[in-house]
Order: C-alpha cells, then sequence, then structure tokens
C-alpha cells in the first residue's frame, strides 16, 4: 500500500493561478514518487492538490461533509462522506502517514494545530507535517515564540518548506517505506 499524505488548504476558488498550478504540478510529482493523497473538499488548494495527484498515477480519497453536494467533476477517486467538520479532521489525520500544509485560511489552521500537537504529544507517530509556503513562517514562530505548548518538542515536527523541491525532498523518507 502507497503512503498517503493529507493535504490541507483553502477551498477559495479565487486564489492566484500561478499557486494553483504550482500545487498541482508539486502533487503530481509527489504522486510520481509513490505517494497518495487525502482532502477534505473540493475546490481551491484541494481540488489543485487532488488533480496534480491523479495526473501523477496517485490515488485521491476524499473526506468531504456530508453537508455540501459533490460536484458532478471533481478529482477525487473516491469519496467518504464525514457527518461533521470533528469526524472529517479525525479521519484526515488518522488516515495519513504525513501533511502537507497548503496556503489557507482558519480552517487549515486547525487542520495543522492538531495534527501538530498530536504528533508533537507523540498521540500519534513521527510523521511529516510539512508547511508549504512563506505565509507560515511568520505564523509558525509567532505560535513557536507566544504559546504554551505542551512539549519543548513542538519545534522539531513542522517543517517549513519555500519551494516544490524542498517539499519533495521532506517526503522523500516517507516515500521510500513503500
Amino acid at each position: 500500500m502507497r503512503p498517503r499524505i493529507s493535504a490541507f488548504g483553502s477551498s477559495r476558488d479565487d486564489l492566484p493561478k500561478a499557486r494553483y498550478e504550482e500545487v498541482e504540478e508539486l502533487s503530481r510529482a509527489l504522486a510520481e514518487m509513490g505517494l497518495d493523497g487525502l482532502v477534505g473538499g473540493h475546490q481551491g488548494m484541494m481540488a489543485a492538490f487532488a488533480k496534480g495527484m491523479r495526473a501523477g498515477g496517485g490515488h485521491v480519497r476524499g473526506i468531504t461533509l456530508s453537508r455540501f453536494p459533490t460536484p458532478p467533476v471533481n478529482a477525487l477517486a473516491e469519496e467518504v462522506r464525514a457527518r461533521d467538520f470533528f469526524e472529517r479532521m479525525r479521519l484526515l489525520i488518522e488516515e495519513a502517514q504525513g501533511y502537507l500544509v497548503l496556503p489557507g485560511g482558519l480552517g487549515t489552521l486547525a487542520e495543522l494545530a492538531m495534527a501538530w500537537d498530536l504528533i508533537a504529544i507523540r498521540v500519534l507517530e513521527p510523521r511529516p507535517l510539512v508547511l508549504f509556503g512563506e505565509e507560515w513562517r511568520a505564523l509558525a514562530e509567532a505560535m513557536l515564540a507566544r504559546l504554551w505548548l505542551s512539549t519543548e518538542r513542538a519545534a522539531e515536527v513542522i517543517h517549513i518548506c519555500t519551494t516544490p523541491q524542498e517539499v519533495l525532498r521532506a517526503f522523500a523518507p516517507l516515500a521510500q517505506r513503500r
């Protein structure tokens, strides 16, 4: 079975086209490395990730919310309908062997925070937690400096990558476990 990574990111459809295409190309390369994907929806960064994964030969499972309709055209290979946001987040975190945090908003931040803490306190085995984009650096640094974190290891858990090549290197050990 191929390792799976969950992609957390914005569902907005009005994101910069260049960023969308960069994520699509990155996820294609991740699939070609031997990884499969999980996403929480059909739009925005999640759509770019799913499209790229499928183009690279990867399998993409969507953990979507039953309250939102499934669009007739989407890039998911399969879809699991979650009852609520909490079940959706649990499945996205528990079913993945790594996480790719893409540009996003408060929902993305919530997913990042939960995965980050569960790895840091060792509820989950160590696994890649990759934040893609310079925009995450200031936020991560502020959280590390200002929050009362549950463990001193929290800083060691995240990897901030600003280029697709850095992301691929961060996930290479996971892809080699197949």
